[in-house]
């Protein structure tokens, strides 16, 4: 059962944010993406994006138009801090929400796999085996277009970011930090622990899906090949 406690808060003069708590817990993200769900299927006229995260969703408004069409509330703020009470009342909790399983091939030789597995006293083909057992969820989109923040990393295998992020970090390089894995969609500076790449394009701005992954989406790593096979 998903805690009631919330708090709600201004993230910006025309952004807010209703935060769970700052946790990384499969039932709250549950009840993220339900709400998410909702305020998408159930807009009100002002709203630009809902945006959910690990334990928190943030809607952006248009403020000029939120006021203008409900000329009776003082502020747009607390316009949207209704409509998210009232989404509360109004979600149903028993909804269960159908997820995507995305199959991702990955190539295990990346530059930081031989640290990774040294930082946690494993064999190169511990970490693979390891990262290739469980089922992750993407619990939020983050710093660049199509990059998944995913949870359900064994702590066999969790490794802090480097202390001095590279910079450059080709597209499609398969990361570590902490206790969180991920894909950058494409070249940027980064400074998670790289363990492999895939050839699959998470980020194509010009298509109807522009991004492979979304917030709720089920991952599965699958080895296409590694370092060791190389060898």
């Amino acid at each position: 059962m998903v805690s009631k406690e919330y708090k709600i808060f201004s993230l910006s003069d025309s952004a807010i944010t209703i935060d769970f708590g700052n946790v990384i817990d499969e039932n709250i993200n549950d009840f993220v993406m339900k709400l998410y769900r909702f305020c998408s299927e159930n807009p009100f006229i002002g709203i630009i994006e809902a945006m959910p995260a690990y334990a928190s969703l943030t809607i952006f408004y248009d403020v000029l138009k939120v006021r203008k069409s409900n000329v009776e509330v003082k502020t747009a703020f607390d316009f949207v801090k209704n409509y998210l009470e009232n989404s509360l009342q109004n979600l149903n909790n028993d909804h269960v929400i159908a997820t995507n399983l995305i199959n991702i091939p990955v190539i295990y030789d990346g530059e930081d796999l031989a640290f990774v597995a040294e930082h946690n006293n494993l064999t190169i083909e511990e970490v693979i085996q390891i990262h290739t057992s469980p089922i992750y969820r993407v619990y939020m989109m983050g710093f660049l277009p199509g990059f998944a923040y995913m949870g359900g990393l064994d702590a066999r295998i969790a490794t802090p970011r480097k202390d001095t992020p590279r910079t450059k970090v080709p597209a499609g390089s398969v990361g570590i930090a902490g206790n969180q894995t991920g894909i950058y969609p494409s070249e940027s500076p980064g400074g998670w622990q790289l363990i492999g790449r895939t050839e699959l394009q998470l980020y194509t701005p010009n298509s109807p899906e522009i991004t492979l992954l979304k917030a709720g989406d089920l991952v599965k790593f699958v080895i296409k090949s590694s370092v060791i096979s190389l060898q």
